[in-house]
């Protein structure tokens, strides 16, 4: 299962890279093909307003980029330890979550999981905790059934 959410997060990343590169190139080339007009203040706008889209796309590839350098640092073949680590599979009693990446709601094989980063405040709260442990987040109670 661990393979399987971690091919999820993979195409998630893969996906966001891919969105912004091509939102950088449109955003250059309406950049380059602002033509010089007589107001050229509207000329100057619009390749301002151009380049701000470019380097916010820019922002968004590098953020897409890091979060795909996490994912292969992890193993979705390492044996489950004792304590919830970067890489693992927690099986709760309100919900499962992998601990990877922040990729939001993942399905896989029809069962919900939650993809969500070790310094998110959730994976936080779960890293280093064991099966039988409980967590509070939200005001929501997570009993630890399982670590994968």
């Amino acid at each position: 299962m661990k393979n399987h959410l971690y091919d999820a997060c993979m195409a998630y990343v893969q996906q966001r890279i891919q969105t912004a590169t091509e939102a950088m190139t449109a955003a250059q080339e309406s950049a380059n093909a602002e033509s010089k007009s007589s107001a050229g203040d509207k000329y100057e706008t619009g390749r301002a307003m151009a380049q701000l889209e470019r380097d916010r796309h820019a922002q968004l590839l590098a953020d897409a980029q890091r979060m795909r350098q996490e994912l292969e640092h992890l193993d979705p073949l390492a044996p489950p330890g004792p304590v919830v680590r970067p890489g693992s599979l927690v099986l709760t009693s309100a919900g499962n979550f992998y601990i990877a990446i922040s990729a939001g709601r993942l399905l896989v094989d029809g069962q919900p999981y939650m993809a969500v980063s070790p310094a998110s405040p959730i994976g936080a709260l779960l890293r280093g905790k064991s099966v039988g442990e409980v967590v509070t987040f939200n005001k929501q109670t997570y009993l630890i059934n399982g670590i994968l």
